[in-house]
């Protein structure tokens, strides 16, 4: 067997390979560079579970970052449980050839109760006093005390929220050389997030390049580790993110045409996913719509078809030709055009607007929201908005970081559509002399390709 590291660079894609002087772009000149066909969808879960199966979301079952639960009537995303993935992982296939084989999973997604035998996932504590603690979880058990004693507490506000910065990506980078040099693994697989936020935020050249170059620091200090060590490397993406334009309220849509039912609670608005006609739960550029009233299906697709910015409405029928077929997903799969991307917003008034919805909580709300990278920029003084909240916390009162606005026009940049232009294709990169791959290649060929890697020569 070959030790190999996979670095997942996300957001990765030609649209960033300009810039000659980065010791990235140079290392990935003495390399073979092969282009991913975007799978739909084209997010975190969906991508990484393709990759790591082998399989398309119709027989692995991650459909988005989260779906709709059919049986709790309840939205669910980014839960973390591996047990989600209804097929076989890239290390259970490589145990089943060598059981001496090992691997350290550092951050890639469904990484709870795995076969894998190292693993760090962001894992925060939510204490009854109100407050939320960063944290991570692993596998073993002490390897998160012994991870956090050596580099200090995951930085998990530095992970994701308007706080977000290249902190939390040196960290994973930092505890997986540490992982390396204690365990060991056969292959080790790396979550370098940094780009995702940056790209989503910003479409600024002189931004973007000064956290490109935070993170070329980073990924040169990683690449010369394990080329120290002798480990084989494969840098991949697993999507470009492409400048969008506007957003596009698909509840909204759904709600004006009648579809939606809400319920109102201390004068703000829930939606009611279980009495609903039909709603849309959005991902990025993708919205799986499910339709409780399927006599109306026929008119919501066509309701949709209708709209300019929408490229694609899937059927059951026109899901099997996008291998997405699978029951977690919608009546109707909808993509957006490539410069555009869908909320979750189903409010039609912002007084109106759920508590939640001005707060980071990626687990109650029905859909994704890019907008939780901001602060409100109407408000004044918001760092010491933040501390004097976090002051309040901290001594035991209630209060809530309602810091993020309801400003969709500030997301620049998205991800999941697949009709994009290739220099936002994700990106495999690996030796020219060793496994070959062809290009554009099938994201399910990824795996397998990962296997040649570490089995070359047995």
């Amino acid at each position: 067997m070959n030790q190999t590291v996979v670095i997942n660079i996300v957001g990765l894609s030609n649209a960033l390979l300009k810039h000659k002087d980065l010791f990235l772009t140079q290392w990935i000149e003495k390399k073979q560079l092969t282009k991913i066909k975007p799978v739909l969808p084209a997010v975190t879960c969906a991508v990484q579970s393709t990759y790591l199966t082998g399989k398309w979301p119709k027989d692995h079952g991650i459909v988005a970052n989260g779906w709709y639960f059919k049986d709790e009537c309840e939205v669910k995303l980014w839960k973390q449980s591996n047990h989600l993935v209804e097929a076989p992982k890239i290390w259970d296939m490589a145990k089943a050839i060598n059981p001496d084989f090992t691997c350290s999973n550092m951050f890639w997604w469904y990484n709870m109760y795995s076969g894998s035998d190292f693993n760090v996932t962001p894992r925060p504590q939510y204490r009854a006093d109100g407050q939320k603690k960063p944290d991570c979880y692993s596998k073993p058990e002490e390897l998160r005390d012994r991870l956090q004693f050596k580099l200090g507490t995951f930085p998990l506000f530095n992970f994701w929220g308007p706080n977000t910065t290249i902190k939390s990506t040196k960290w994973i980078a930092d505890a997986s050389k540490l992982v390396h040099d204690w365990h060991e693994p056969t292959l080790q697989l790396i979550y370098l997030p940094h780009l995702d936020y940056v790209l989503q935020k910003n479409n600024n050249d002189d931004i973007i390049l000064k956290d490109l170059k935070e993170l070329d620091l980073v990924c040169k200090d990683l690449i010369n580790f394990y080329e120290s060590k002798g480990v084989q490397i494969i840098l991949l993406s697993e999507y470009g993110i492409n400048p969008v334009k506007a957003p596009f309220h698909i509840n909204r849509l759904l709600r004006e045409h009648g579809y939606i039912k809400i319920r109102e609670e201390n004068g703000l608005e829930l939606l009611d996913s279980g009495i609903s006609d039909a709603f849309a739960m959005s991902d990025h550029q993708i919205a799986h719509v499910y339709i409780n009233d399927k006599s109306k299906l026929e008119n919501i697709k066509a309701l949709l078809e209708n709209c300019e910015e929408i490229d694609l409405v899937l059927d059951e029928e026109e899901q099997t030709k996008h291998h997405i077929n699978h029951h977690r997903s919608g009546d109707l799969v909808v993509v957006a055009k490539k410069d555009f991307w869908f909320t979750y917003y189903y409010w039609l008034d912002d007084k109106k607007a759920p508590d939640f919805a001005r707060n980071v909580d990626i687990h109650k709300k029905p859909g994704y929201d890019p907008v939780e990278l901001f602060t409100d920029p109407k408000k004044k003084f918001m760092l010491g908005r933040i501390a004097f909240k976090l002051l309040k916390k901290k001594l035991g009162f209630r209060t809530m970081l309602n810091v993020i606005p309801l400003d969709a026009t500030l997301p620049k940049g998205s991800h999941g559509a697949i009709n994009i232009d290739e220099d936002y294709y994700p990106l495999f990169i690996h030796d020219k002399a060793e496994t070959k791959i062809n290009s554009p290649a099938e994201a399910i060929d990824v795996c397998q390709t990962i296997l040649d890697y570490v089995f070359r020569n047995d």
